[in-house]
């Protein structure tokens, strides 16, 4: 009995004195702000005080806006005091010259509203570090750069005259956004990252000034830095402007090594520390051992280095956000980064907790010196297996371009980022489609496209697909894929008189990271069509972007013919009024073959067979009470039914 009360006593006097600690901003802001992140010491202050900056990555854009604040609360139940996310630029400017940062009424409003995202994190007690690029990589479409930018001839990332236009015309709607948010205006937002990793592009340090110079001049008063591996040095910063971070996953000794012999004195921190890695499609699902990473990250974190978790929280890339990689600017080395950004992070795709989250949490209560009031991890809440669905209808390729509101008629090909629609800001996601009808063709005759293709193509004819379906990786070598140079394909084996032929084309995904330069999708300049030695002119052309009005549309579904491709199958998931929301979900895609998942009209992502990647996860906040459709565009053999998944689905190729 007495070691029952002892113990009682205890356990009472140690949830005093937890109840006794501050929030991190009753203890950095209780007596008013006079300062915001102080660099000249060791140590990192705020406010005067000192701090070590533990932040993980969780990016707006990839976590639907319904649950921005679940996952900000499981980064602070970890221990973390800061977030840190990008700020993609083709979020906040989809067209030329619109902007969407909540109040817009484009398709991105609700991720456009980074404001609320500011916000919650400041409610739920965490600071944030900001990278608003422009460019920004993220294994994001294009770097977060706008596609439309491709309609002028400039190049990104430098001082070039053009370039700089557009991004002073963006930075001058973004900044006064962020502006509001900053530390020393009492909001959340500790510091802003000027580019990213430029250490490995252009080294133009005009550039650089001229970002500076535009961040200072809309109002950000923060502290500016700078983040590359350690190896590029001063090449992508301004020594005494920037403050210097480093990125890496391993060996902290090394990079904040260099960091004190390039600012002695000064606090060590790490931009990117990276816990897992992005997959590409066709390789293996990238996993990480929890020991190596307990070693790596307590090795920093005691050295001691303040750390940003990169992911902390990876999440989705929603439509057709997914970046890609590529070696020379031909296409022939490209590789797409999946739908899923699950990153092997602390916490997964779905917002489950993983081994390292209890590791991160466990450490950071060890050697963080400032001790604040940390709440525990929320519980999870048990995903849904939705009941099997049977296909309730079909739209054949044809059907689905006769509902093109944007076709255009026109001598040459045109890629998709110059076809005139959108308020002249072009195509920037989805299929194209090329076709050339009522024409004449002889058995055995052969259609050539040169280059690489950017970046699958499939052919039609009289509506038929002749190409082949992907069968595995190793198709990637053949026609219908990037790799393949100058690329033929038998059109039939007998004559053919007024025959359409249809060339659809799909943007797997703009390149990240490396040759931005080059990132033209469709047919481009380096790809003509030839019908045997004749070069085919007087295209119509379709654009298919499967906008979110446009796919919700669609009411006139036809019976459902399983033996058919590219096209359209539909499923209704039928649910009843709910108080509480819905739960997530997976919808397993392992007996399909290739394409894309809508649900009431979101795109939640690609999926190919090849995986890694065989599941899309489905969020509860995009279901509703009664008829749910779920729509699937099948490029090549459908399955019979819909299934679905308590948990994610990853396979080795």
């Amino acid at each position: 009995m007495g070691r029952n009360v002892l113990a009682f006593h205890l356990l009472l006097a140690l949830a005093s004195c937890v109840a006794d600690l501050p929030t991190i901003y009753e203890y950095y802001t209780g007596d008013g702000i006079t300062s915001g992140l102080g660099v000249d010491q060791p140590q990192f202050t705020l406010n005067g005080k000192e701090i070590f900056i533990y932040s993980g990555a969780i990016h707006y854009f990839r976590v639907p806006p319904q649950l921005w604040r679940d996952r900000l609360r499981k980064l602070r139940a970890a221990g973390l005091n800061t977030v840190e996310t990008y700020v993609a630029w083709n979020i906040h400017e989809p067209r030329s010259g619109v902007y969407e940062f909540g109040e817009s009424g484009t398709e991105l409003q609700d991720f456009g509203n980074i404001g609320r995202f500011l916000s919650i994190a400041q409610e739920e007690d965490l600071l944030v570090i900001l990278r608003p690029g422009p460019y920004i990589c993220a294994e994001w479409e294009w770097g977060g750069f706008p596609s439309w930018l491709l309609r002028e001839n400039m190049r990104v990332r430098t001082s070039d005259e053009t370039y700089m236009k557009y991004v002073e015309r963006y930075f001058n709607q973004l900044l006064p956004v962020l502006a509001e948010y900053q530390f020393t205006n009492g909001g959340p937002v500790i510091a802003f990252q000027v580019e990213n990793e430029y250490g490995y592009a252009d080294g133009d340090k005009v550039y650089l000034q001229q970002l500076v110079d535009l961040m200072r001049n809309n109002g950000i008063v923060e502290l500016l830095v700078s983040s590359d591996g350690a190896s590029s040095g001063t090449s992508g910063s301004l020594p005494g402007v920037l403050f210097q971070t480093a990125n890496f996953g391993s060996d902290p000794a090394a990079s904040f090594g260099v960091l004190e012999q390039l600012q002695p004195g000064q606090p060590l921190m790490c931009m990117e520390f990276y816990p897992g890695w992005p997959d590409h499609w066709s390789e293996d699902h990238h996993t990480t051992d929890p020991s190596a990473f307990r070693s790596n990250y307590e090795a920093t974190v005691s050295y001691p280095g303040s750390v940003n978790l990169y992911m902390f929280h990876g999440g989705t890339n929603w439509g057709f956000m997914n970046g890609a990689n590529n070696g020379p600017g031909d296409n022939s080395a490209f590789q797409a980064i999946t739908s899923s950004y699950d990153y092997d992070a602390p916490l997964t795709e779905a917002g489950d907790y993983s081994p390292k989250y209890d590791i991160i949490r466990e450490l950071l209560a060890q050697y963080n010196p400032v001790k604040t009031l940390t709440p525990d991890p929320p519980e999870l809440v048990e995903r849904e297996v939705y009941p099997t669905l049977a296909l309730d209808g079909q739209l054949i390729f044809n059907d689905i371009l006769a509902r093109s509101n944007d076709s255009i008629t026109s001598d040459t090909t045109l890629s998709m980022e110059q076809l005139p629609i959108n308020d002249d800001s072009g195509q920037s996601y989805g299929y194209i489609t090329y076709r050339q009808e009522n024409i004449d063709i002889a058995a055995g005759s052969t259609l050539t496209i040169t280059g690489h293709v950017r970046d699958t193509v499939m052919i039609l004819l009289n509506g038929v697909l002749i190409s082949n379906r992907l069968t595995g990786s190793d198709d990637f070598n053949d026609f219908g894929y990037w790799r393949m140079e100058n690329s033929t394909i038998t059109l039939t084996t007998e004559d053919l008189t007024g025959a359409t032929l249809d060339i659809v084309i799909e943007n797997f995904g703009r390149v990240h990271f490396g040759n931005l330069y080059q990132q033209f999708k469709g047919l481009t300049q380096d790809n003509r069509v030839y019908l045997n030695d004749q070069e085919l002119t007087s295209w119509v052309i379709y654009p298919m972007q499967f906008h979110k009005d446009w796919i919700n549309g669609i009411t006139d579904w036809n019976p459902v013919d399983l033996d058919y491709g590219p096209a359209f199958y539909k499923a209704t998931l039928t649910l009843e009024e709910s108080e509480d929301g819905y739960r997530d979900s997976f919808i397993d895609m392992r007996t399909w073959n290739k394409g894309v998942v809508i649900v009431n009209g979101i795109i939640l992502g690609r999926y190919v067979f090849i995986g890694p990647q065989q599941a899309l996860y489905l969020p509860g906040p995009y279901l509703q009470a009664g008829d749910n459709e779920i729509i699937i565009f099948e490029q090549f053999q459908p399955a019979a039914e819909v299934k679905f998944s308590k948990d994610s689905i990853f396979n080795t190729p």
